[in-house]
């Protein structure tokens, strides 16, 4: 019994399921579910495989959510051991995935059997929405699979993402909610010319440069309880022909906001618009919507999961908004309570990847405790 989680990870882990590719985790999972009277639906859009399996059919609806795809290797003579041959070495799981997050994905299977097994007649529905395209481009994956289950109607209550928030022992953070992340591909025109006769020339850079200070000086908002402020920062930056007697003709910027609810997404474009006409830049500019900002406040779930915490590691959760994008981004707005519990994520998209075994069979009684907490 208690290796279960540890066999499930490793055989997950097996499976090189590099982003979109699945591999077969998902129908693993989904033989096990099914054992257990969930239903199982496969959403496959493009090149992205989804599952979703649900056991009951009233409400309220508890969705574990997560991914069977994993960022790639990387240096494979980095690697102490091979990134999908599985092992244990020290009391830590090495593979690619252990902590992000075929961990999560063990942990909440064997819990849930668990749950079922003891408490068979529970209250409302389980469901599990798995996708193979989180470490993508998140087109074909979760967003997909809500917009079908928003099309009839099928709302989830509350959603627990698999997400690896801890940072220093497991439960010693979740995430609540996550910042809104907006990107900005700007192009500023100028007139390409030789050095040596500038005044026959119009150099873009030059002209960018007082607007892209102003923009990494700004003070967009204070944040407020939950979110820290909003931050701008440049990603990419991209000028000039690669010879030193050329003026270049363009200058390309790719720019990020992680932004609270503070502002929104409007807000900061046309602030942005202001400075670059305030600037006098002949410019073109396309943004991306990488997702909203959301929060869970204090209710059902985030009280479940602080006391399933609790009770079976001894730590007060400490609830954070800080960090990256998750696929909760894209549960939330359907008015579900979304949050992120997982594993320490201190190797997370490294080379050598690991997570403590003890770290995936407490999670999975953690995920349990909140099942108990929520449905009986």
């Amino acid at each position: 019994m208690t290796d279960a989680v540890l066999t499930l990870a490793q055989d997950l882990i097996s499976r090189a399921s590099v982003t979109p590719l699945d591999e077969g985790c998902q129908q693993v999972m989904a033989d096990r579910l099914a054992a257990k009277g969930f239903t199982i639906e496969s959403m496959v859009f493009e090149d992205t495989t989804n599952m979703w399996a649900r056991r009951g059919n009233d409400g309220p609806l508890f969705c574990f959510a997560g991914h069977t795809d994993v960022v790639p290797v990387g240096e494979l003579n980095r690697w102490h051991t091979p990134p999908f041959e599985p092992v244990v070495i020290d009391g830590y799981l090495h593979g690619r995935g252990a902590a992000d997050m075929k961990g999560s994905l063990a942990a909440m299977v064997v819990a849930t059997e668990r749950f079922v097994e003891q408490h068979p007649n529970h209250k409302g529905s389980i469901a599990f929405l798995i996708t193979s395209d989180e470490e993508g481009p998140f087109i074909n994956g979760t967003p997909r699979v809500i917009d079908t289950l928003e099309a009839r109607n099928e709302k989830i209550t509350w959603s627990l993402v698999g997400e690896p928030s801890s940072t220093h022992k497991l439960g010693d953070i979740v995430k609540n909610g996550r910042r809104g992340s907006l990107t900005g591909n700007l192009t500023v025109k100028g007139i390409q010319g030789h050095v040596a006769y500038p005044h026959l020339a119009d150099n873009p850079i030059h002209k960018a440069a007082p607007a892209l200070d102003e923009l990494a000086r700004m003070i967009w908002d204070k944040g407020n309880e939950f979110f820290p402020p909003t931050s701008f920062q440049i990603a990419n930056i991209n000028g000039g022909t690669g010879a030193s007697n050329v003026i270049p003709g363009a200058l390309e910027v790719m720019f990020n906001f992680r932004y609270s609810t503070e502002v929104t997404a409007e807000i900061l474009i046309q602030r942005v618009l202001n400075i670059l006409d305030a600037h006098g830049l002949d410019y073109d500019i396309s943004w991306i919507y990488n997702g909203l900002p959301f929060l869970t406040e204090d209710g059902p779930l985030l009280q479940a999961t602080k006391e399933a915490i609790k009770e079976i590691t001894t730590l007060d959760t400490d609830p954070q908004t800080s960090g990256g994008t998750s696929d909760g981004r894209f549960i939330a707005p359907t008015g579900a309570q979304v949050i992120e519990v997982g594993p320490v994520n201190a190797t997370i998209h490294k080379v050598n990847e690991c997570v403590k075994v003890a770290d995936i069979e407490q999670l999975a009684l953690v995920y349990q405790r909140i099942l108990e907490k929520l449905l009986c």
